[in-house]
Protein backbone atom coordinates (compact mmCIF):
# COMPACT_ATOMS: atom_id res chain seq x y z
CA UNK A 1 0.00 0.00 0.00
CA UNK A 2 1.36 3.37 -1.25
CA UNK A 3 2.13 6.02 1.48
CA UNK A 4 -1.35 8.73 1.65
CA UNK A 5 -3.08 10.91 3.49
CA UNK A 6 -5.17 11.41 6.50
CA UNK A 7 -8.46 11.72 4.83
CA UNK A 8 -10.17 12.80 8.49
CA UNK A 9 -9.20 13.55 11.52
CA UNK A 10 -9.52 10.01 13.46
CA UNK A 11 -9.85 7.61 10.75
CA UNK A 12 -11.06 4.30 12.66
CA UNK A 13 -7.52 2.38 11.77
CA UNK A 14 -5.75 5.23 13.84
CA UNK A 15 -8.32 4.76 16.45
CA UNK A 16 -7.48 1.10 16.69
CA UNK A 17 -3.78 2.00 16.67
CA UNK A 18 -3.64 4.47 19.19
CA UNK A 19 -5.68 1.52 21.54
CA UNK A 20 -2.93 -0.68 20.75
CA UNK A 21 0.14 1.67 21.57
CA UNK A 22 -2.07 2.22 24.82
CA UNK A 23 -1.47 -1.36 25.94
CA UNK A 24 1.86 -0.71 27.34
CA UNK A 25 0.85 2.46 29.28
CA UNK A 26 -1.83 0.85 30.68
CA UNK A 27 -0.33 -2.20 32.00
CA UNK A 28 2.82 -0.33 33.40
CA UNK A 29 0.86 2.77 35.12
CA UNK A 30 -2.84 0.75 35.88
CA UNK A 31 -1.35 -1.45 39.42
CA UNK A 32 0.97 1.29 40.77
CA UNK A 33 -2.29 2.25 42.88
CA UNK A 34 -1.96 -1.72 44.09
CA UNK A 35 1.41 -1.92 45.05
CA UNK A 36 0.75 -1.65 49.14
CA UNK A 37 -2.61 -4.00 48.32
CA UNK A 38 -0.25 -6.88 46.41
CA UNK A 39 2.15 -7.19 49.16
CA UNK A 40 0.28 -7.84 51.74
CA UNK A 41 -2.05 -10.00 49.67
CA UNK A 42 0.97 -11.65 48.29
CA UNK A 43 2.75 -11.82 51.69
CA UNK A 44 6.37 -10.00 50.34
CA UNK A 45 7.32 -6.45 50.16
CA UNK A 46 6.26 -3.22 48.61
CA UNK A 47 10.10 -3.42 46.54
CA UNK A 48 9.86 -6.78 45.63
CA UNK A 49 6.29 -5.75 43.93
CA UNK A 50 8.23 -2.80 42.62
CA UNK A 51 10.11 -4.94 40.48
CA UNK A 52 7.50 -6.58 38.77
CA UNK A 53 7.15 -3.64 37.29
CA UNK A 54 10.60 -3.49 35.90
CA UNK A 55 10.81 -6.85 35.01
CA UNK A 56 8.24 -5.74 32.54
CA UNK A 57 10.06 -2.69 31.41
CA UNK A 58 12.81 -4.94 30.74
CA UNK A 59 10.77 -7.49 28.64
CA UNK A 60 9.05 -4.50 26.91
CA UNK A 61 12.20 -3.00 25.46
CA UNK A 62 13.74 -6.44 24.67
CA UNK A 63 10.90 -8.01 22.92
CA UNK A 64 10.54 -5.41 20.57
CA UNK A 65 13.54 -6.40 18.55
CA UNK A 66 11.73 -9.57 18.18
CA UNK A 67 8.61 -8.22 16.85
CA UNK A 68 10.33 -6.07 14.26
CA UNK A 69 11.56 -8.62 12.02
CA UNK A 70 8.35 -11.02 12.68
CA UNK A 71 6.29 -8.08 11.22
CA UNK A 72 8.56 -7.72 8.41
CA UNK A 73 8.04 -10.84 7.19
CA UNK A 74 4.67 -12.53 8.71
CA UNK A 75 2.80 -8.81 8.50
CA UNK A 76 1.33 -7.09 10.50
CA UNK A 77 -1.74 -8.15 11.46
CA UNK A 78 -0.55 -11.52 12.35
CA UNK A 79 2.19 -10.63 14.22
CA UNK A 80 -0.23 -7.96 16.51
CA UNK A 81 -2.89 -11.00 17.21
CA UNK A 82 -0.21 -13.31 18.17
CA UNK A 83 1.41 -10.41 20.61
CA UNK A 84 -2.69 -10.05 22.16
CA UNK A 85 -2.49 -13.63 23.30
CA UNK A 86 0.34 -13.68 24.38
CA UNK A 87 -0.54 -10.40 26.30
CA UNK A 88 -4.21 -11.88 27.27
CA UNK A 89 -2.84 -15.28 28.56
CA UNK A 90 -0.28 -13.84 30.94
CA UNK A 91 -2.71 -11.30 32.37
CA UNK A 92 -5.29 -14.06 33.24
CA UNK A 93 -2.35 -15.80 35.02
CA UNK A 94 -1.46 -12.86 36.93
CA UNK A 95 -4.81 -13.18 38.34
CA UNK A 96 -4.36 -16.21 39.90
CA UNK A 97 -1.12 -16.18 40.47
CA UNK A 98 -0.34 -16.56 44.44
CA UNK A 99 3.36 -15.44 45.01
CA UNK A 100 5.53 -13.11 44.26
CA UNK A 101 7.98 -15.38 42.06
CA UNK A 102 5.12 -16.42 39.52
CA UNK A 103 3.84 -12.86 38.93
CA UNK A 104 6.99 -11.61 37.93
CA UNK A 105 6.79 -14.10 35.49
CA UNK A 106 3.16 -13.27 34.07
CA UNK A 107 4.36 -9.68 34.00
CA UNK A 108 7.05 -10.69 32.19
CA UNK A 109 5.02 -12.28 29.73
CA UNK A 110 2.67 -9.67 29.78
CA UNK A 111 5.59 -6.96 28.27
CA UNK A 112 6.60 -9.95 25.73
CA UNK A 113 2.99 -9.64 24.21
CA UNK A 114 2.21 -6.03 24.83
CA UNK A 115 5.58 -5.18 22.65
CA UNK A 116 3.78 -5.73 19.99
CA UNK A 117 1.69 -2.77 20.61
CA UNK A 118 4.38 -0.90 20.81
CA UNK A 119 6.09 -1.72 17.35
CA UNK A 120 2.97 -2.60 15.10
CA UNK A 121 1.23 0.52 15.25
CA UNK A 122 4.66 2.63 14.09
CA UNK A 123 5.27 0.59 11.26
CA UNK A 124 1.31 0.78 9.82
CA UNK A 125 1.39 4.29 10.44
CA UNK A 126 4.29 4.37 8.14
CA UNK A 127 2.68 1.92 5.42
CA UNK A 128 -0.18 4.25 5.04
CA UNK A 129 1.40 7.38 5.41
CA UNK A 130 4.06 9.81 3.63
CA UNK A 131 6.60 11.23 5.84
CA UNK A 132 4.61 14.72 6.93
CA UNK A 133 0.99 12.85 7.41
CA UNK A 134 3.20 10.48 9.50
CA UNK A 135 4.19 12.96 11.86
CA UNK A 136 0.60 14.26 12.01
CA UNK A 137 -0.82 10.48 12.73
CA UNK A 138 1.83 10.45 15.11
CA UNK A 139 0.55 13.60 16.84
CA UNK A 140 -3.13 12.35 16.86
CA UNK A 141 -2.49 9.20 18.63
CA UNK A 142 -0.55 10.93 21.45
CA UNK A 143 -3.61 12.58 22.41
CA UNK A 144 -5.29 9.10 23.31
CA UNK A 145 -2.31 7.51 24.36
CA UNK A 146 -0.71 10.32 25.79
CA UNK A 147 -4.33 10.41 28.44
CA UNK A 148 -3.20 6.68 29.54
CA UNK A 149 -0.88 7.88 32.26
CA UNK A 150 -3.44 10.26 33.67
CA UNK A 151 -6.32 7.73 33.64
CA UNK A 152 -4.73 4.39 33.85
CA UNK A 153 -3.67 5.07 37.90
CA UNK A 154 -7.13 6.60 38.80
CA UNK A 155 -9.00 3.63 36.95
CA UNK A 156 -6.93 0.97 38.85
CA UNK A 157 -7.50 2.93 42.46
CA UNK A 158 -11.47 2.72 41.64
CA UNK A 159 -11.12 -1.36 40.47
CA UNK A 160 -9.65 -1.16 43.51
CA UNK A 161 -13.11 -0.12 45.79
CA UNK A 162 -14.48 -3.31 44.48
CA UNK A 163 -11.90 -5.16 46.52
CA UNK A 164 -8.89 -7.36 45.30
CA UNK A 165 -5.82 -6.20 42.96
CA UNK A 166 -7.21 -9.08 40.73
CA UNK A 167 -9.24 -6.94 39.08
CA UNK A 168 -6.77 -4.88 37.98
CA UNK A 169 -5.46 -7.62 35.53
CA UNK A 170 -8.87 -9.04 35.02
CA UNK A 171 -9.72 -5.59 33.30
CA UNK A 172 -6.43 -6.01 31.40
CA UNK A 173 -7.00 -9.47 29.84
CA UNK A 174 -10.93 -8.00 29.02
CA UNK A 175 -9.25 -5.38 27.26
CA UNK A 176 -7.01 -7.75 25.44
CA UNK A 177 -9.47 -9.60 24.47
CA UNK A 178 -11.21 -6.18 23.02
CA UNK A 179 -8.33 -5.79 21.32
CA UNK A 180 -8.04 -9.19 19.66
CA UNK A 181 -11.69 -9.37 18.60
CA UNK A 182 -11.45 -5.47 17.01
CA UNK A 183 -7.80 -6.38 15.09
CA UNK A 184 -9.06 -9.97 13.65
CA UNK A 185 -12.65 -8.47 12.37
CA UNK A 186 -11.48 -4.63 11.76
CA UNK A 187 -7.58 -4.22 10.53
CA UNK A 188 -6.47 -5.01 7.63
CA UNK A 189 -3.01 -6.07 6.41
CA UNK A 190 -0.85 -2.78 5.48
CA UNK A 191 2.46 -4.48 4.40
CA UNK A 192 3.00 -4.57 0.77
CA UNK A 193 3.91 -7.78 -1.18
CA UNK A 194 6.94 -6.52 -2.34
CA UNK A 195 8.03 -5.06 1.12
CA UNK A 196 7.79 -8.72 2.59
CA UNK A 197 11.27 -9.66 4.22
CA UNK A 198 12.77 -13.28 4.62
CA UNK A 199 13.15 -14.54 8.33
CA UNK A 200 16.54 -15.14 8.75
CA UNK A 201 18.65 -14.77 10.88
CA UNK A 202 21.51 -13.16 8.47
CA UNK A 203 19.13 -11.41 6.91
CA UNK A 204 18.03 -9.87 10.17
CA UNK A 205 21.42 -9.18 11.58
CA UNK A 206 22.08 -7.97 8.15
CA UNK A 207 19.33 -5.18 8.79
CA UNK A 208 20.30 -4.31 12.60
CA UNK A 209 23.93 -3.72 11.59
CA UNK A 210 22.36 -1.53 8.44
CA UNK A 211 19.79 0.15 10.60
CA UNK A 212 22.68 0.82 13.08
CA UNK A 213 24.83 2.64 10.59
CA UNK A 214 22.10 4.47 9.20
CA UNK A 215 22.94 7.93 10.19
CA UNK A 216 19.42 9.77 9.56
CA UNK A 217 17.62 6.43 11.60
CA UNK A 218 19.99 6.04 14.28
CA UNK A 219 20.54 10.22 15.17
CA UNK A 220 16.49 11.10 14.66
CA UNK A 221 15.91 8.07 16.57
CA UNK A 222 18.82 8.91 19.84
CA UNK A 223 17.09 12.30 19.76
CA UNK A 224 13.79 11.13 20.89
CA UNK A 225 15.58 8.54 23.03
CA UNK A 226 16.86 11.09 25.50
CA UNK A 227 13.95 12.96 25.12
CA UNK A 228 11.82 10.04 25.69
CA UNK A 229 14.46 9.22 29.03
CA UNK A 230 14.44 12.66 29.86
CA UNK A 231 10.54 11.89 30.51
CA UNK A 232 11.33 8.89 32.44
CA UNK A 233 13.41 11.16 34.28
CA UNK A 234 10.31 13.20 35.44
CA UNK A 235 8.23 10.05 36.15
CA UNK A 236 10.80 8.67 38.70
CA UNK A 237 12.21 12.30 40.32
CA UNK A 238 9.06 14.15 40.25
CA UNK A 239 7.18 11.61 43.19
CA UNK A 240 10.41 12.85 45.64
CA UNK A 241 10.65 16.10 44.41
CA UNK A 242 7.13 17.12 44.96
CA UNK A 243 5.76 15.38 48.03
CA UNK A 244 8.87 15.39 49.84
CA UNK A 245 10.47 18.75 48.76
CA UNK A 246 7.88 20.75 48.28
CA UNK A 247 5.48 19.10 50.28
CA UNK A 248 2.38 18.72 47.90
CA UNK A 249 -0.09 16.41 49.53
CA UNK A 250 -0.10 12.89 47.91
CA UNK A 251 -3.80 13.57 47.00
CA UNK A 252 -2.82 16.26 44.75
CA UNK A 253 0.26 14.75 43.06
CA UNK A 254 -2.30 13.27 40.43
CA UNK A 255 -3.45 16.67 39.51
CA UNK A 256 -0.02 18.57 38.91
CA UNK A 257 0.82 15.51 37.07
CA UNK A 258 -1.97 15.81 34.85
CA UNK A 259 -1.59 19.29 34.34
CA UNK A 260 1.99 18.28 33.22
CA UNK A 261 0.61 15.71 31.21
CA UNK A 262 -2.11 18.33 29.33
CA UNK A 263 1.04 19.85 28.27
CA UNK A 264 2.24 17.15 26.58
CA UNK A 265 -0.88 16.29 25.03
CA UNK A 266 -1.82 20.14 24.10
CA UNK A 267 1.75 20.58 22.49
CA UNK A 268 1.73 17.28 20.31
CA UNK A 269 -1.94 18.62 19.04
CA UNK A 270 0.06 22.17 17.95
CA UNK A 271 2.66 20.01 16.27
CA UNK A 272 0.03 18.08 13.78
CA UNK A 273 -1.44 21.53 13.20
CA UNK A 274 1.75 23.66 12.58
CA UNK A 275 2.58 20.53 10.22
CA UNK A 276 0.88 22.07 7.52
CA UNK A 277 3.19 25.04 7.70
CA UNK A 278 6.28 23.68 8.47
CA UNK A 279 8.51 20.30 8.34
CA UNK A 280 9.06 17.73 11.13
CA UNK A 281 12.86 18.91 10.56
CA UNK A 282 12.09 22.30 11.21
CA UNK A 283 9.35 21.93 14.20
CA UNK A 284 12.13 19.49 15.77
CA UNK A 285 14.92 22.15 15.81
CA UNK A 286 12.47 24.74 16.75
CA UNK A 287 11.44 22.59 19.82
CA UNK A 288 15.28 21.28 20.85
CA UNK A 289 16.63 25.05 21.24
CA UNK A 290 13.80 25.97 23.56
CA UNK A 291 13.96 22.81 25.92
CA UNK A 292 17.87 22.67 26.22
CA UNK A 293 17.27 27.07 26.83
CA UNK A 294 14.76 26.49 29.51
CA UNK A 295 16.50 23.55 31.13
CA UNK A 296 19.18 25.47 31.22
CA UNK A 297 17.28 28.58 32.82
CA UNK A 298 16.08 25.53 35.29
CA UNK A 299 19.43 24.00 36.57
CA UNK A 300 20.84 27.37 37.27
CA UNK A 301 17.22 28.86 39.24
CA UNK A 302 17.75 25.20 40.93
CA UNK A 303 21.50 25.71 41.70
CA UNK A 304 20.82 29.41 42.94
CA UNK A 305 18.49 27.28 45.25
CA UNK A 306 15.12 30.22 44.51
CA UNK A 307 12.87 27.66 42.58
CA UNK A 308 9.67 27.95 44.11
CA UNK A 309 7.18 25.48 42.81
CA UNK A 310 5.13 27.25 40.25
CA UNK A 311 8.16 28.00 38.79
CA UNK A 312 9.30 24.56 38.57
CA UNK A 313 5.97 23.66 37.10
CA UNK A 314 6.81 26.04 34.59
CA UNK A 315 9.74 24.79 33.66
CA UNK A 316 8.35 21.29 33.84
CA UNK A 317 5.19 21.87 32.00
CA UNK A 318 7.19 23.46 28.89
CA UNK A 319 9.63 20.35 29.03
CA UNK A 320 7.12 18.14 28.29
CA UNK A 321 5.29 20.24 25.60
CA UNK A 322 8.60 20.55 23.80
CA UNK A 323 8.36 16.36 24.28
CA UNK A 324 5.68 17.03 22.29
CA UNK A 325 7.08 18.28 18.69
CA UNK A 326 10.29 16.02 19.70
CA UNK A 327 8.83 12.71 20.11
CA UNK A 328 6.63 12.44 17.23
CA UNK A 329 8.88 14.26 14.67
CA UNK A 330 11.83 12.24 15.56
CA UNK A 331 9.96 8.98 15.03
CA UNK A 332 8.68 10.33 11.38
CA UNK A 333 12.03 11.41 10.55
CA UNK A 334 13.79 8.21 11.81
CA UNK A 335 11.25 6.15 9.97
CA UNK A 336 11.13 8.22 6.24
CA UNK A 337 13.47 5.89 4.44
CA UNK A 338 12.75 2.59 6.11
CA UNK A 339 9.92 1.52 4.08
CA UNK A 340 11.33 -1.91 3.02
CA UNK A 341 12.68 -2.75 6.96
CA UNK A 342 9.83 -0.40 8.90
CA UNK A 343 8.98 -3.35 10.95
CA UNK A 344 12.44 -4.15 12.18
CA UNK A 345 13.58 -0.05 12.53
CA UNK A 346 10.22 0.42 14.28
CA UNK A 347 11.72 -2.81 16.84
CA UNK A 348 14.69 -1.22 17.04
CA UNK A 349 13.96 2.37 17.62
CA UNK A 350 11.45 0.83 20.45
CA UNK A 351 14.29 -0.81 22.01
CA UNK A 352 16.84 2.02 21.47
CA UNK A 353 14.50 4.45 23.47
CA UNK A 354 12.84 2.49 25.83
CA UNK A 355 16.64 1.84 27.47
CA UNK A 356 17.43 5.21 27.25
CA UNK A 357 14.41 5.94 29.37
CA UNK A 358 15.28 3.52 31.94
CA UNK A 359 18.99 4.10 31.82
CA UNK A 360 17.91 7.69 32.84
CA UNK A 361 15.22 6.08 35.39
CA UNK A 362 17.71 4.50 37.11
CA UNK A 363 20.54 6.86 37.46
CA UNK A 364 18.24 9.60 39.13
CA UNK A 365 16.93 7.40 42.05
CA UNK A 366 20.67 6.92 42.97
CA UNK A 367 21.13 10.71 43.08
CA UNK A 368 19.98 11.22 46.41
CA UNK A 369 19.52 14.89 48.04
CA UNK A 370 17.19 17.27 49.53
CA UNK A 371 16.77 19.72 46.45
CA UNK A 372 15.66 19.27 42.45
CA UNK A 373 19.00 19.08 41.32
CA UNK A 374 18.91 15.60 39.81
CA UNK A 375 15.75 16.12 37.98
CA UNK A 376 17.01 19.39 36.35
CA UNK A 377 20.54 17.88 35.97
CA UNK A 378 18.80 15.11 34.15
CA UNK A 379 16.52 17.16 32.09
CA UNK A 380 19.38 19.20 30.86
CA UNK A 381 21.29 16.55 29.91
CA UNK A 382 18.70 14.83 28.17
CA UNK A 383 17.83 18.26 26.12
CA UNK A 384 21.29 18.04 25.50
CA UNK A 385 21.68 14.98 23.83
CA UNK A 386 18.27 14.97 22.42
CA UNK A 387 19.20 18.46 20.50
CA UNK A 388 22.99 16.95 19.65
CA UNK A 389 21.69 14.22 18.24
CA UNK A 390 18.88 15.93 15.83
CA UNK A 391 21.13 18.14 14.98
CA UNK A 392 23.21 15.49 13.03
CA UNK A 393 20.23 13.89 11.84
CA UNK A 394 19.70 16.68 9.61
CA UNK A 395 22.90 17.17 8.67
CA UNK A 396 23.09 15.70 4.59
Amino acid sequence: MPPSKIHEKFPAWLVLMAALTALGPLAIDMYLPAFPNMAASLNTSQGQVERTLASYLIGLAAAQIVYGPLADRYGRKLTILAGLFVFTLASIGSIFTTNIEHLVIWRVLQALGGAAGMVVPRAVIRDRLETREAAKALSLLMLITGLMPILAPIAGGQLLLLGSWRFIFAFMAIFGVLLLAWVYYGMSETLAPENVRPLKISGITKNYLELLRHRQFMCHTLAGGFGMAGLFAYLTGSPHVFINLYDIKPQSFGFYFGINAASYILAAQLNAYLLDRLSPARLLLLAQIAVVISTVVGLVFTGLGVLPFALLMAFLMLYLACMGFINPNSVALALAYQGKRLGVASALMGALQMSCGALAGISISLWETTSALPLNTALLLCALLSATFGYLGSRQ
